[in-house]
């Protein structure tokens, strides 16, 4: 293939385009204007409210633009703008996302072979992740659902202390699911 060739920058973010009004955008006639130290100045008309912006140094900020008349607040945009960046930042940094891990288990599972799962589903649930616990039946297997119940039943039992069982063992075609959630 001739002709340029493009490489895909590593980090490459979309730029988002800043919707908010400040100064000579802001189009209504008429803002109620709150101070730079946050006192309620009134409705005054768009230019009045520049102009006491440009007096005081400061930007005239459009806070909230669908309100009758829009509220507009002389402030500094760019000490505004990254106020709000990291409030942003801080509100990312507490959200957590839930995990889902997965073990598979087989109904004639060995002692020591259940023991190193079970250490698995402990580990996964000290680090706050849910586990789903498949038991996986192959041929005339599945005809004993029970031995599957049981098995899933004793794994919850055993980590009783780290995690609750937040959806009940159930036959779904060859294999038996449960879902594990740790405790709060």
């Amino acid at each position: 293939m001739k002709g340029r060739r493009c490489s895909p920058v590593a980090n490459y973010k979309p730029r988002v385009r800043d919707l908010t009004r400040i100064n000579d955008a802001i189009r209504a006639e008429n803002v109620r204007l709150i101070g730079p130290d946050g006192e309620q100045v009134g409705i005054k008309s768009r230019t009045e409210a520049l102009d006491l912006a440009i007096k005081a140094g400061l930007d005239l900020v459009e806070i909230a633009p669908e309100a009758d008349p829009p509220v507009c607040r002389i402030l500094d945009y760019s000490k505004y703008k990254y106020e709000l960046e990291q409030k942003a930042k801080q509100a990312r940094k507490h959200q957590s996302t839930i995990v889902v891990k997965e073990i598979k288990l087989r109904p004639k599972i060995g002692y020591h072979d259940y023991m190193t799962k079970r250490g698995h589903v402990e580990r996964f649930l000290k680090k706050k992740d849910k586990v789903k616990v498949t038991i996986m039946f192959r041929g005339r297997e599945v005809v004993h659902p029970k031995k599957g119940e049981e098995l899933l039943r004793r794994l919850a039992e055993d980590v009783v202390e780290l995690g609750v069982i937040e959806s009940q063992p159930n036959l779904d075609g060859r294999n038996m699911v449960m879902v594990l959630s740790p405790v709060k």
